[in-house]
């Protein structure tokens, strides 16, 4: 079993700043990707931002320059650092990591999902 667990909802004013993270735990034996998606009410989830093992980053446009991912490996860790934040972004924001387990079985996990709200 792989489980993520996230960690970082809050209700923030616009132009602040918010930190979410994504611990990963169980039968892991290798992460490749990991990402970050967002669902707003009546629209289709979107990938914001993806990291691959080795670090290469991409992003939705309309983060880019607010928005950074990261990961720790040794801890199998994502974060997301997001600032300049714009009622635009009001969603809730799910994890997702590419795992290899230790069955060498690849599989697609997700968080449970975490509420960011941002007022005007």
């Amino acid at each position: 079993q792989v489980q993520l667990v996230e960690s970082g909802e809050g209700l923030v004013q616009a132009g602040g700043s918010l930190r979410l993270s994504c611990a990963a735990s169980g039968r892991i034996f290798r992460i490749n990707t990991m990402g970050w998606y967002r669902q707003a009410p009546g629209k289709q989830r979107q990938l914001v931002a993806a990291i691959t093992r080795g670090g290469s980053t991409n992003y939705v446009d309309s983060v880019k320059g607010r928005f950074t991912i990261s990961r720790d490996n040794a801890k199998n860790t994502q974060y997301l650092q997001m600032n300049s934040l714009k009622p635009e972004d009001t969603a809730v924001y799910y994890c997702n990591a590419e795992v290899v387990d230790v069955g060498l079985t690849r599989g697609d996990y997700w968080g449970q999902g975490t509420q960011v709200t941002v007022s005007s």
